[in-house]
């Protein structure tokens, strides 16, 4: 990439593809991670993150597989959009099972079920994650809750955490599945990053990217970046992807207000400022 070199970086310091060695730890993320690592550890069936588009709700989800020791197996599903079936022969998939083609739901739950006694026996955890949740039928829901049934004396055989936008509390708060929406009993909502982060934040991936420098955003520019993008963090890096651009393109060592608008203008999703004409009274 043509500004890599022109401001000191190894590498392009923000792409949107969630790469655990970019995460930063702000108060919402670290919260959020240490709820789950929480939640999990005590054994509870179900554990719920949301958050808007472009929160980080993916990448906070790689972290949580890359923090977990061997003692746990993981089924991570990234678009769990499909009927119950489907849903259960994706577990099998991830628990490396065995599975003979056309077999039905019944001898699939039973296959399921010895897994994750033999993964009990070897002193073995299972956490299913669900990416994207929103998207999955009230049914599939449903068949999901039926999974977290299976138990020893002790504890759940199976464990949950679901990521998705609002829209999944949405779902959850239809009557069809309100014993599911019971078993939630840790959740966490990633909100945008506060203005004083989004300079941090664009600071940190800097760094991990190879800048030695001084910082590349004026006061000025950080409110406009924070303004912008809501604090969300897909939202900065799309923006200060094009602002470094831009200011390569006019050889500037620093991103000012003037890139970041320039980018904005060129980012449909991007916030922008109301109009002075706003602020006026308006008639009765």
């Amino acid at each position: 990439m043509n500004y890599l070199a022109h401001f000191g970086l190894r590498e392009p310091p923000f792409g949107i593809t969630p790469d655990t060695t970019y995460f930063y730890c702000c108060r919402g993320s670290q919260e959020a991670l240490n709820t789950l690592l929480v939640a999990i550890a005590n054994g509870d069936g179900f554990v719920k993150v949301t958050g808007e588009v472009g929160a980080g709700k993916t990448l906070l989800c790689r972290k949580l597989l890359a923090t977990l020791d061997e003692s746990w197996v993981t089924c991570y599903v990234p678009n769990p959009s499909f009927e119950p079936r489907t849903l259960m022969l994706a577990i099998a998939e991830e628990l490396e099972l065995p599975v003979e083609a056309g077999v039905d739901q019944h001898h699939l739950l039973r296959s399921i079920t010895k897994a994750l006694l033999d993964m009990a026996r070897l002193r073995k955890r299972v956490l299913v994650i669900i990416d994207e949740s929103q998207s999955m039928a009230l049914e599939t829901l449903e068949a999901l809750r039926l999974l977290t049934n299976l138990e020893t004396e002790k504890r759940k055989l199976l464990q949950v955490v679901l990521f998705g936008q609002p829209e999944l509390d949405r779902k959850l708060s239809s009557p069809s599945i309100r014993q599911l929406r019971q078993r939630i009993l840790f959740e966490h909502r990633l909100e945008g990053l506060a203005e004083e982060e989004v300079a941090a934040y664009v600071a940190h991936r800097l760094a991990v990217a190879g800048h030695a420098g001084a910082p590349l955003l004026s006061a000025s520019a950080r409110r406009t970046l924070h303004r912008a993008s809501r604090g969300l963090p897909r939202l900065i890096n799309i923006l200060m992807h094009k602002a470094l651009l831009l200011a390569y393109g006019e050889g500037a060592t620093a991103v000012a207000r003037r890139h970041l608008q320039g980018a904005i203008a060129d980012t449909p999703s991007a916030s922008r400022p109301r109009p002075w004409w706003w602020l006026l009274p308006r008639a009765a």
